[in-house]
């Protein structure tokens, strides 16, 4: 499949997958090894195989081809640690209560941050919960060797990888960044610096496939989840030269944002330092996959393949653009929650496969338990659907609703709404002043087009099963902010406008100009402002 065809194919989301059958080979005769690759804030078009045309990514571009490529993937929530949780417990975020990012401030703590909002965003669960069974526990609890590596981001000391069904955690605590950057040496308690300048992404993907040595011959579950491409965005020398060039010859925009609603949002892409991060990422996943066909475990190995959330378009980093998708991470658009999602299962003819049946974070927990002949536990994934029949060749599965609850502000623009997706149509309802906004994806993938007025019908029972369930998970809710005003707020607005907005294109072309120079030290190469 071209780049071009997967598009069209993804955009118009009009053409049912092929059928497809089983392959000539045989089921494994012991539980498959399971290997989940987690990339953090990778956007939908980050890969050159879902159509960018600045980023390199011929790994992760191998891997979908062997893949079924689930063309409406979608992340659990438009920010990480919401969604990581739901990949652990298969439930939608309003009910395992983890809604934002955990360390995000809430309540009245929010004025702190001084961005005069008219809402106090909602208290959210701090840590993965205890009474949780994990993914890991139910592998675990099979006869499975389970082993994390990298970003975890799901609660402090006591609530560590090891402490949710993982035998083996390196590099996970409750940060969410990078801390001390992508180059050794870097700052985590539970990854030691080997040598001054070693690679972060390398380095977790030696530790899996060092994991995965030990362990050939049993069954085991090795979850890498990359820091990349979270900021700070830093690349090596010779990368950020490579993308620059590239950059240049492919023609340098004069400008590069634009004004969304509350923040400018990168319009192209063209940072060299991220195209650097991103390969860099790549080459990892190679030396993963590299390890499981050189060990010979290839054939019994499925592969997952994801994002956490969109790409940062807005806030933090300004590092990526999701067009043709609207918004990014934090967002409440597609650009924020459309995400890379594929699934290889070796023995099932996946090779080349696309499918347009969305689905979600939620669903990999069925999945995999399904795919590795155990036994479902519905009353804990109770927001997951195996997709296992899709794999083995069925058409399609019964048409669902998807749910997000994000009764908070996002550092990147997004604001505090929830969601509802059922067949083409998706709902957003927004808490500071219960407006609805109505897509239809299939007509208008890019959701330029508000047509909730032109479906009244359609809004109203959207909206009424989207406030059905959140009052069933007992889902937590914002509070008007009494002390709110309007004109700090629109003072604000102006210096976005005015300041951030012109210094973010001029931060843009520096970055670009042959004389760049960053830190002394390119293991430091870039740390950008919000």
């Amino acid at each position: 499949m071209t780049v071009k065809s997967f598009l069209l194919f993804s955009f118009t989301l009009c053409a049912m997958v092929s059928c497809q059958t089983k392959s000539e080979k045989k089921e494994p005769e012991k539980r498959p090894n399971i290997v989940f690759i987690l990339v953090d804030d990778l956007g939908y078009h980050d890969l050159s195989f879902t159509g960018s045309p600045f980023y390199e990514t011929p790994n992760i571009d191998d891997l979908a081809q062997e893949s079924m490529v689930f063309t409406q993937g979608y992340a659990a929530s438009r920010v990480c640690s919401p969604s990581r949780a739901s990949i652990m417990t298969g439930k939608f975020t309003a009910r395992h209560g983890i809604t934002d990012w955990i360390g995000a401030a809430y309540g009245e703590d929010w004025r702190k941050t001084n961005r005069h909002d008219k809402l106090l965003p909602a208290d959210y669960e701090h840590a993965l919960p205890d009474s949780e069974m994990t993914l890991a526990e139910a592998l675990k609890n099979e006869g499975y060797k389970t082993f994390f590596g990298g970003k975890w981001h799901l609660g402090s000391k006591g609530s560590y990888p090891e402490d949710h069904g993982f035998d083996v955690n390196v590099g996970g605590w409750e940060s969410g960044s990078p801390k001390g950057g992508y180059f050794s040496p870097w700052k985590n308690p539970n990854l030691d610096n080997r040598f001054d300048g070693e690679n972060l992404s390398m380095r977790l993907a030696k530790e899996t496939a060092d994991f995965i040595r030990k362990h050939k011959d049993s069954s085991f579950f090795a979850f890498l989840s990359f820091y990349a491409v979270h900021g700070p965005i830093q690349t090596a020398q010779n990368k950020w030269e490579k993308y620059r060039a590239k950059a240049s010859k492919l023609g340098i925009k004069d400008r590069g944002y634009k004004m969304e609603r509350v923040l400018p949002i990168r319009q192209v892409q063209d940072n060299p330092i991220y195209a650097g991060l991103v390969e860099h990422m790549d080459d990892a996943v190679g030396y993963l996959l590299n390890t499981l066909e050189e060990l010979g475990l290839d054939d019994n190995t499925i592969i997952l393949f994801t994002s956490d959330n969109g790409g940062v378009a807005s806030g933090d980093n300004y590092s990526t653009s999701n067009l043709p998708l609207r918004g990014g991470k934090g967002y409440q658009w597609e650009g924020g929650i459309r995400e890379p999602y594929f699934v290889k299962v070796p023995w099932l003819n996946t090779k080349g496969m696309t499918h347009d049946y969305p689905v979600i974070g939620t669903d990999f927990y069925p999945t995999i338990l399904d795919l590795a002949q155990i036994e479902l536990i519905p009353d804990q994934h109770t927001d997951g659907l195996s997709l296992k029949p899709l794999l083995e060749g069925q058409q399609t599965l019964p048409e669902r609703p998807l749910y997000w609850h994000y009764p908070h502000y996002g550092n990147q623009g997004g604001e505090p709404s929830s969601i509802i997706r059922e067949g083409h149509w998706k709902l957003i309802h927004y808490w500071e002043d219960n407006r609805n906004e109505l897509y239809d994806l299939q007509k208008d993938p890019e959701e330029k087009q508000d047509v909730s007025n032109l479906n009244t019908e359609i809004t109203k029972a959207l909206q009424l099963k989207l406030m059905q369930w959140l009052k069933s998970v007992d889902a937590k809710q914002p509070v008007k902010d009494t002390l709110y005003n309007d004109s700090l707020s629109q003072k604000r607005k102006a210096y976005i406008k005015s300041t951030l907005l012109p210094r973010l294109e001029q931060e843009r072309l520096n970055v670009l100009s042959i004389d760049f120079e960053p830190n002394p030290d390119w293991w430091n190469s870039k740390v950008t402002t919000d």
